[in-house]
């Protein structure tokens, strides 16, 4: 394996982590933590990708690639606070 493969592992990482706590703070309020913007960020940038593609967009470049997951991210984060389960909490209890 050659150097060029590990740099590209690594940018396609920093992107999913930077687009996964952008996409955090837009929809959550907070970034999720590294390793769940990492994840959120990677399943963007297909999202992101798979959209721009159907539109006729392309993201070129580091800020490109950035901008296009964070959308696909934000995408995501809406689609699954849509199916999230919120737990009922009841009131103090009382004697």
């Amino acid at each position: 394996m050659n150097v060029l493969f590990f740099m590209n592992i690594f940018v396609f990482l920093l992107v999913g982590l930077i687009a996964g706590w952008v996409a955090g703070k837009v929809v959550e309020g907070r970034g999720l933590g590294t390793l769940t913007d990492i994840i959120v960020g990677v399943i963007g940038a297909l999202i992101g990708g798979f959209f721009f593609d159907i539109i006729g967009v392309t993201a070129y470049g580091f800020f490109g690639s950035v901008l296009m997951s964070a959308l696909g991210a934000i995408v995501f984060l809406l689609i699954i606070g849509m199916f999230k389960i919120t737990r009922k909490t009841h009131g103090p209890l009382t004697k």
